[in-house]
């Protein structure tokens, strides 16, 4: 069973990639700009969901010019790699469903930070009623591995510290982060708060060596603004590894 169902989540992690690049596409704007609604050369996006779901192509462009945004091969393989792994280390429990579910939107949350220093609310903050919703209909089913009462409770705490981070430091922590934190603190609390301490830390050290990093090679100022949602996905993503393998 666990062979097929890595193989499994895997062939969902790529379908679900190769979705990525077109809202990634439409978000990475600044804060002030709207939404994308048309391709690089001016065609409206239409499709499913208003224009959201599909291939980043345009039937408008000619052959050749159609492509638009990132590489869906790399979404795919990233994706495809990230719902292995934790098919692997879940196994056939009904949580593996929410986080299958939230790896592509965590995905797409990175690229668009990394792109323009964003985490648009239109995703953390249905990602964080969503996380708490699924996860209060694993606990019901047999074989869950964890607590659903503490999955809240793990959003309100890691949520609260990053909103203290935010008021201590402004200028190098952004309000998405501390949105993005109510979902992670949820995704984390689920296994136990050993699983959201060492999430949580996870992250902080990766978001605070590469800042470390980058302004020893000169790459970067001190007031220099970094995306630091991609880290704090990371070590999420580490933790809950650890916790699945803990629960097992």
């Amino acid at each position: 069973m666990q062979p097929l169902l890595i193989v499994l989540a895997a062939a969902y992690g790529a379908a679900a990639g190769l979705l990525v690049p077109r809202p990634l596409y439409r978000l990475a704007v600044e804060p002030e700009e709207p939404w994308r609604g048309a391709c690089p050369r001016g065609h409206a996006l239409t499709g499913p969901a208003r224009g959201w779901l599909g291939p980043a192509r345009c039937a408008g462009c000619r052959d050749g010019e159609r492509d638009y945004g990132t590489d869906p091969v790399l979404a795919a393989v990233l994706t495809a790699l990230v719902c292995a792994g934790l098919a692997a280390a879940v196994g056939a429990r009904p949580e593996l469903a929410v986080w299958l579910l939230l790896v592509p939107l965590g995905v797409l949350l990175t690229a668009v930070d990394l792109a323009v220093n964003r985490l648009p609310d239109v995703l953390t903050l249905p990602m964080v009623g969503g996380a708490a919703a699924l996860l209060g209909a694993a606990a019901l089913l047999p074989h869950s591995a964890g607590s659903w009462t503490r999955a809240l409770l793990g959003g309100a705490v890691l949520g609260g510290a990053y909103l203290v981070l935010f008021l201590i430091s402004p200028s190098g922590m952004g309000f998405g982060d501390v949105k993005l934190a109510l979902t992670l603190g949820v995704a984390l609390g689920w296994y136990g708060w050993d699983v959201l301490f060492v999430g949580a830390l996870a992250g902080l050290l990766l978001g605070s060596c590469c800042a470390v990093g980058l302004v020893l090679t000169r790459r970067a100022g001190r007031r220099t603004a970094m995306a630091f949602g991609p880290f704090m996905i990371l070590g999420a993503g580490a933790g809950l590894v650890l916790g699945a393998l803990g629960a097992g």
